[in-house]
């Protein structure tokens, strides 16, 4: 799983909830370090923040959408805006699902598991 978010704080709570469901976890700041470290790790999954500097979450998203290898990879987007707009302009720039934050241990995970499925720790 690779983490994006420019909140440390956000970056390390979503960490600590994926760590504890037995998840290995990569996190990133923003957009260009995600990028570079999509490329070094292939995650299977990708939480990206909305509102980031330099290159927003919706920008970062289309990037990788727009990358034949990476266009399966599932992108979940992160954000405190929970507006329709918001929703829509997500989907379209690729996203697989929306979560707002604050999010939970359970959101989180759920949502793992719904595309890449359980852990085998957590079994």
């Amino acid at each position: 799983m690779l983490v994006i978010d420019d909140s440390n704080t956000i970056r390390r709570s979503a960490e600590m909830f994926l760590r504890q469901a037995g998840y290995e976890v990569i996190l990133a700041e923003d957009g260009f370090d995600a990028l570079s470290k999509i490329a070094d790790h292939q995650p299977r999954l990708i939480f990206v923040d909305i509102m980031m500097p330099r290159l927003d979450g919706y920008q970062t998203c289309a990037l990788i959408k727009q990358n034949p290898k990476l266009k399966s990879t599932p992108v979940i987007m992160l954000s405190s805006k929970d507006g329709v707009f918001d929703r829509a302009r997500g989907r379209l720039a690729g996203s697989d699902r929306y979560l707002t934050k604050p999010f939970t241990k359970e959101g989180l995970v759920a949502a793992v598991n719904e595309y890449v499925g359980p852990s085998p720790i957590a079994c």
